[in-house]
């Protein structure tokens, strides 16, 4: 049955609407070629000459002949972004976070995806286990490009266990299709303590790095643990001499990668250095921070930004003649005061900026809580995973000042809810203060910081 692709939106001013095309008409094929999905529509689409087949809601099918630019968007977008159904997971991974998710939450946070499109249009991890040799072909043949690859480990036994999937050690060979074809790729490794750790890490590495430089990178990021583990398989958190274990390994691998490709390659999450008590490496390290989405480099990153910003800042305040205001001592009962809650993992940096803040804006007063992860359990620290009562339970009769501020991945993309369905209107209603969302850069952090003083 062929594939038939209902138009939502027309972009104003664009080709499809000069055309005539209309919200509720239908895409039927682009060069008379069927349209699978988003991919298969862009690749079709970029050409300088198409005939795109419509049907209009009355049920006349219209033949469109069209010329322009080379990649020149027609101006369509569709009832579903991927145009065809997400594909499920079919791993049970041992260290999955959604089996630890507790019941009753919407049910969206239960979809488990391994779906390689969403690996190209959101930087999704993929395991390689669902995807088809027809999937494979059409990455290489549209040069899709880079592929974000779950790897864990590349001993084939220990990822069939890893992953309880009987065919996920052959689907490694999947990297060496991608390899050949030049496609770059990224990978991941969810390091779980006496499983794939040590010499198992080591052999990884080793294997992954014959794919340099077409593979970029590979982070290793610690299991998360919830406190709803009962009845899943038994991981152990990781200590701090366990974190000095590894981040010995790939700084050791770190030398050997920049001798061979010039590149750091593997790398250790930001979660590794503040566990094992060592100070985060310089920027140069990161190679870019392409592995910035799984936390590596992220608060390195905010410290550079934030400290650049304050600088401007400092900057600007000294050409606006009011640098003696500024740095007056008792200035401080006429300033403002505000709060700025965070996960346990980014607090420590977040005291560190604030202080120093506070020596350039004294009259501005600031104050940092930690704020612990009840819901998910304690050893949950990234700020990402907190949940609204959490925020309300430890905040709520606290002297919070004008403004608390929250960082943005607390929200769901583009909603002012949190994980917990709990929204920011309730947070606010609760704690009785002005609740202001933080951008995830150290410009942003500053900016929002200063608010009060723009305002006056």
């Amino acid at each position: 049955m062929k594939k038939e692709h209902v138009i939502s939106r027309i972009v104003p001013d664009s080709i499809a609407e000069e055309l005539g095309v209309e919200p509720g008409d239908v895409l039927l094929s682009v060069n008379g070629c069927e349209i699978g999905d988003v991919f298969d529509y862009h690749y079709f689409t970029n050409e300088e000459y198409l005939t795109v087949s419509i049907r209009k809601a009355d049920g006349e099918e219209w033949e469109l002949d069209i010329e322009k630019e080379y990649e020149e968007d027609l101006g369509i977008a569709f009832e579903n972004g991927l145009m065809d159904d997400y594909k499920s997971c079919q791993n049970k991974c041992i260290f999955c976070f959604i089996d630890q998710m507790p019941p009753g939450m919407r049910d969206t946070l239960y979809f488990k995806d391994d779906d390689s499109r969403l690996s190209f249009l959101q930087g999704n991890y993929v395991t390689l286990t669902n995807m088809k040799e027809h999937d494979l072909q059409r990455i290489i043949a549209y040069k899709l490009a880079p592929i974000n690859i779950s790897v864990q480990t590349t001993n084939p036994e220990l990822r069939c266990k890893m992953l309880n999937n009987r065919f996920a050690g052959a689907a490694l060979s999947k990297m060496d299709r991608l390899y050949e074809a030049g496609i770059p790729m990224n990978g991941q490794i969810v390091l779980c303590k006496g499983i794939n750790d040590g010499e198992e890490l080591a052999r990884s590495i080793t294997d992954l790095m014959r794919y340099m430089p077409v593979m970029e990178s590979v982070s290793v990021v610690p299991v998360g643990l919830s406190r709803f583990r009962e009845g899943l398989f038994p991981l152990e958190p990781f200590t701090k001499e366990d974190a000095r274990k590894v981040l010995e390994m790939i700084h050791h691998f770190q030398i050997i990668c920049m001798q061979k490709c010039g590149i750091h390659f593997i790398h250790a999450s930001d979660e590794w250095y503040l566990l094992a008590e060592r100070e985060l490496p310089e920027e140069d390290s990161y190679d870019g921070y392409i592995q910035l989405e799984n936390g590596v480099g992220m608060l390195r990153l905010l410290r550079t930004e934030f400290t650049e910003a304050l600088e401007e800042a400092k900057r600007e305040v000294c050409k606006d003649g009011t640098a003696q205001a500024a740095n007056n001592k008792d200035a401080t009962s006429l300033g403002s005061c505000l709060t700025v809650a965070t996960g346990l993992l980014a607090a420590p940096t977040i005291c560190e900026l604030t202080r120093k803040f506070m020596e350039v804006f004294p009259q501005i007063e600031i104050q940092v809580i930690p704020i612990v992860n009840h819901f998910f359990g304690e050893q949950i620290t990234v700020s990402g995973l907190l949940t609204g009562q959490d925020i309300i339970e430890q905040l709520k009769g606290r002297h919070l000042g004008n403004r608390l501020l929250l960082p943005c991945n607390l929200l769901r993309s583009g909603e002012e809810i949190f994980l917990d369905d709990v929204t920011l209107a309730q947070v606010e209603n609760a704690l009785q203060v002005k609740v202001d969302i933080v951008k995830s850069s150290g410009q942003d952090f500053v900016s929002c910081l200063l608010s009060d003083e723009v305002a006056e």
